[in-house]
């Protein structure tokens, strides 16, 4: 998978620990349509060297010095605007509290630190075409573990907007299904999944599935 000009993918890798930062960016560049541009740190410099090289994703440690993750993230996302990469959030269960924080902030996805390479050189060509990487399983403990602390916001005319399967297919991806097991669930097929999903952020005017999902939850329409 390369760029749409068929160039491979730009990543910018940044992470504080020097063995884990080595260890990503020896993966990723070993991949013929994967190409390490830069690597860094800390947010800060990470925020300052995407606005000179231009990645098209960003794989992102959330505890860092100078700038955490979860501010460059939302530095890098652009608040309001177009942002100018894809973040992928690479952490570790201990700091799930963050994550949730870095989804908030405008990340595309996230990974745990131990997850097999295959899965970080899948993550980066999903966010890279613009899709979100949400794995279930994980989904279900993060978001799910900390949906009390979140306030809902109330039935609203956006909410509204929706028709009552297109509710229940927000739901669904709240819970953390993907588009196959929702297929399943509701016995249709992923391609009429697919559309749904199209629908639901469109209306919603969201970005992507994991701002679907935070949605969902200060929505209150799962509990």
């Amino acid at each position: 998978m390369t760029t749409p000009d068929g160039v491979p993918i730009r990543v910018l890798v940044c992470d504080d620990q020097a063995l884990i930062r080595t260890g990503f960016a020896t993966i990723i560049d070993a991949q013929p349509d994967l190409e390490v541009v830069g690597e860094c740190g800390d947010g800060r410099t990470a925020v300052d060297l995407a606005g000179k090289l231009h990645p098209d994703v960003v794989v992102m440690d959330v505890r860092m010095p100078v700038l955490d993750g979860i501010e460059a993230t939302r530095l890098l996302a652009g608040a309001g605007v177009e942002h100018l990469v894809k973040v992928l959030v690479v952490t570790t269960f201990n700091l799930d509290e963050y994550v949730y924080e870095a989804l908030r902030a405008g990340a595309s996805g996230f990974l745990l630190k131990d997850a097999p390479p295959a899965q970080l050189l899948h993550g980066i060509r999903t966010v890279a075409t613009g899709a979100a990487l949400l794995a279930p399983e994980v989904t279900r403990q993060l978001v799910g573990r900390y949906a009390s602390r979140i306030r809902p916001m109330g039935h609203t005319p956006d909410d509204a907007a929706l028709t009552p399967r297109e509710l229940e297919v927000l739901r669904l991806i709240a819970d953390g299904r993907s588009n196959s097991e929702i297929a399943a669930t509701l016995v249709i097929s992923q391609e009429t999944v697919k559309t749904y999903v199209s629908r639901i952020l469109t209306k919603l005017g969201l970005r992507d599935r994991v701002q679907a999902v935070v949605y969902a939850y200060r929505r209150g329409l799962v509990t």
